[in-house]
């Protein structure tokens, strides 16, 4: 049986020594790119399921190898990085990635975080898309269209989206979210949440002062309008 293929994107040997042992336990077989050209090549080439990757590359910057390679792939992304600024964490998950882990981190926290996104599936097993005016939401093949384009959403955005759109008007709270998204073993701020609907909003057209579909509850979470 061929295994799942995880592409690892770091220049300390240190850290592709501890990461790659980790991966490789959570039955992956890993490729390791020490620059960012080379890992938009692998990801092209190796078509990963999930990618780990630092920001601090030697030469093309994390931040653009991850907007890069989201432009032909749906991996999982999760960044790690040595900069604990919030904002640095924002702007990873706003060009793509759907994690982020600062160092120092134990390898047991980054295994819980690739297992709960893994244990999401990939599609919600109902027959037929659900259609909200200009919106289509298809669960089984894992589209959305807005006007009929379709719109390119990373995995939590979608699972963010499926699950809201699941239950019109019913608020979720924020740990109902991560529990869903995420699985039970997310470690961080459940604010992270507001960082992929804010993403997703933006791909859907709409805003936070003008939602269309996706309405914050003050103090809870999220419900979706239809």
């Amino acid at each position: 049986m061929t295994r799942p293929r995880a592409l690892l994107v770091e220049d300390s040997p240190e850290f592709v020594l501890l990461c790659k042992h980790l991966l490789e336990k959570e039955g992956f077989d890993v490729v390791v790119a020490g620059d960012g050209n080379k890992a938009v090549e692998l990801a092209r080439k190796e078509k990963p399921e999930i990618a780990v990757l630092d920001l601090g590359l030697p030469d093309v910057d994390g931040l653009e190898v991850c907007r890069r390679i989201r432009q032909f792939t749906d991996a999982y992304i999760v960044m790690v990085t040595g900069r604990t600024d919030e904002v640095d964490k924002i702007v990873g998950l706003s060009v793509g990635a759907d994690d982020y882990v600062t160092k120092p981190f134990s390898p047991r926290e980054l295994a819980a975080r690739i297992q709960a996104m893994r244990r999401r599936p990939r599609g919600s097993g109902e027959s037929g898309a659900r259609e909200y005016g200009s919106l289509r939401v298809d669960p089984v093949v894992r589209e959305v269209t807005v006007n009929g384009e379709p719109i390119d959403l990373t995995k939590i955005e979608f699972g963010i989206l499926d699950l809201l759109s699941s239950s019109p008007r019913r608020t979720f709270t924020r740990n109902q979210l991560l529990e869903d998204v995420w699985g039970d073993n997310w470690f961080g701020d459940d604010h992270i949440i507001d960082v992929h609907v804010g993403n997703l909003r933006r791909k859907l057209g709409e805003s936070a002062s003008a939602p269309r579909h996706i309405r914050t509850v003050r103090g809870i979470g999220y419900r979706f309008e239809p």
